[in-house]
């Protein structure tokens, strides 16, 4: 982690949403899922806003040797947003607590906000992280 890797930096990111990014695209393999509105998925938007986080803070990680996984999220999803429309997030890492990183994030999708929330992730050394991958796979067998 660089020394730039401090509270206070913000990203503004923008994703015009695809039918690809639907509540019936997220499980096709659920009828129930198939059957609702074609609207921006809560599973899509938790990831279109770790998206942005990830945005954030890279410029200040050894990119690619050092990343981040979400451990925690706590957002709202207030508004349907339809195909076609594009989302913006707006996140701010609020805190910095060794390698766990605090994020506030809000989304917008041009007519109302949709999203307002925290999102916390943590630094990983990349190989590390693998090896563990790894060594898990390895007890399944």
């Amino acid at each position: 982690m660089k020394s730039s890797l401090k509270p206070g930096l913000t990203y503004l990111h923008t994703f015009k949403i695809p039918t690809s990014k639907t509540v019936p695209a997220l499980y096709p393999e659920a009828d129930e899922f198939l059957a609702m509105p074609e609207v921006f998925a809560t599973g899509y938007m938790v990831g279109f806003l770790e998206w942005a986080c990830i945005k954030c803070i890279n410029p200040h990680l050894d990119w690619p040797a050092e990343q981040s996984v979400g451990t925690h999220i706590n957002v709202t999803h207030q508004a349907a947003t339809p195909p076609g429309l594009e989302v913006t997030a707006n996140v701010e890492l609020i805190e910095v607590d060794g390698r766990r990183l605090v994020f506030n994030v809000t989304a917008h999708d041009g007519i109302d906000t949709i999203s307002i929330g925290t999102h916390e992730r943590f630094v990983i050394n990349k190989s590390k992280f693998d090896a563990k991958l790894i060594e898990k796979r390895a007890l399944k067998k």
